[in-house]
């Protein structure tokens, strides 16, 4: 936002610091890795930046600030030359004075000379300055020993003082300034687990009423709730869930209908979905159907064994929509992440390689035809060998899991592998 529209910012290292220790529960022999879940940043104050991040168990609140770098300055001065006494004289002689000693010993306050010896220079005491700056990380509070489950997603609200964190079976609420207790507004474990049906799987806060927030569940349902009906939300005011079709149900139904992630548009109006398959873009005010259906993984049909066997079908990506709301984006395998465009009468349906040169992996689709509105094609199936109609190979060992879209500018960011890609429209 620093710089101008014609041209787009340069991002360089900034600073790095250790978030999170690998730990280990005695009570449950259980490791705890130090790997990172979730970052959100929190509203910034007197210059300083503030972030919370959490791995399974234990959520963090960082400040991160500029600071000057100290750096000692030592200064030498030279002294007149000495007389043959040792007493140095003269309009430049330096002044000292000393209190007296016990017994009446010392030398007058007032004097102009002092027996300096044979010494030439006299090195003043050590100055500091500042003239480099660095940022420096520090832990302001560390929220712990909340969940029984592993945390799979945090939130931050409008309001700048809470934020919610959940995990498979519960969401608690927190406030910034206490870490000493969190309220639990959600709760779905049933009296005996052999009763549990669907987990929660993401958790989100509406962007700018505070009281609202989603959460979506292994089942491919989307709850609202609202803060003000009920401290303890047993009940939601509002079930966003597609009906399924008739005859369609399979033995994967159920795990690739599970819901990775959530995100609210910009406004609030809109919450977007990722599921196994496809991507859902729902109106709150529409809780019969998604306005919008983006077919990311249709070419997986009949693989869905092979995926089943080695886990893949478990992944879980992460989806994100633009800042004007107009296009939405997710990351598929063989670090592809897929572009379409939400707007009304859109046809945008792009395909893009994380790397240097993303378009070298770009997917010929078929021709468009008529389907529910907003609701774009599906993508060019491949048999059993791999290997799509148009020839293009595919790598299930690598996935592009991660993305994030800039607030008001349109560039996205992805990270495949160890590397981080950002592309500019």
């Amino acid at each position: 936002m620093d710089c101008s529209s014609s041209r787009h910012p340069e991002f360089r290292y900034k600073t790095e610091f250790q978030s999170h220790e690998p730990e280990f529960d005695y009570l449950k022999s259980l490791e705890i890795e130090e790997k990172i879940n979730q970052i959100r940043w929190c509203h910034t104050a007197n210059g300083a930046m503030f972030l919370l991040s959490t791995n399974d168990k234990t959520i963090k609140f960082w400040k991160v600030q500029e600071k000057k770098i100290k750096k000692v300055w030592n200064m030498n001065i030279e002294l007149p030359k000495s007389t043959s006494n040792g007493f140095v004289t003269g309009s430049n002689a330096p002044t000292m004075s000393k209190p007296h000693t016990a017994n009446g010993g010392g030398i007058d306050k007032h004097s102009s000379s002092f027996p300096w010896g044979k010494i030439s220079s006299l090195r003043l005491p050590m100055v500091m300055t500042a003239n480099e700056t660095s940022s420096v990380a520090r832990c302001r509070r560390t929220f712990a020993h909340a969940h029984e489950y592993h945390i799979n997603s945090i939130s931050n609200n409008s309001d700048g003082e809470t934020f919610i964190s959940a995990d498979d079976l519960r969401i608690n609420l927190w406030n910034l300034e206490n870490n000493s207790q969190s309220f639990n507004i959600v709760d779905v474990k049933p009296a005996s687990m052999e009763d549990l049906t669907e987990v929660i799987t993401a958790a989100e806060f509406h962007p700018s009423h505070c009281h609202t927030l989603a959460y979506s569940s292994s089942k491919g349902s989307i709850r609202l709730l609202d803060l003000r009906q009920s401290a303890l939300c047993d009940s939601h005011s509002k079930l966003l869930q597609e009906q399924e079709a008739p005859g369609s149900r399979s033995f994967f139904t159920d795990i690739i209908s599970s819901i990775s992630d959530i995100k609210f548009a910009k406004g609030g109006r809109h919450i977007l979905s990722r599921d196994y398959m496809t991507l859902k873009l729902w109106d709150i005010n529409m809780d019969s159907a998604p306005v919008a259906t983006f077919q990311v993984h249709d070419y997986l049909r009949p693989k869905l064994c092979d995926m089943y066997e080695n886990d893949s079908i478990f992944d879980k990506f992460d989806c994100c929509l633009s800042g004007d709301g107009k296009r939405v984006a997710t990351g598929s395998y063989s670090n592809l992440f897929r572009v379409f465009g939400c707007s009304e009468g859109s046809s945008e349906e792009t395909t893009l390689e994380a790397t240097k040169n993303p378009t070298r992996r770009q997917i010929q689709t078929p021709p468009r035809f008529p389907r529910s509105p907003g609701t774009l094609p599906r993508v060019s199936r491949r048999d059993n060998s791999g290997i799509d109609i148009n020839g293009s190979t595919y790598d299930f060992s690598t996935k592009l899991l991660h993305l994030a879209w800039h607030p008001t500018e349109n560039s996205i960011a992805c990270a495949a592998s160890n590397s981080l890609y950002m592309y500019y429209a």
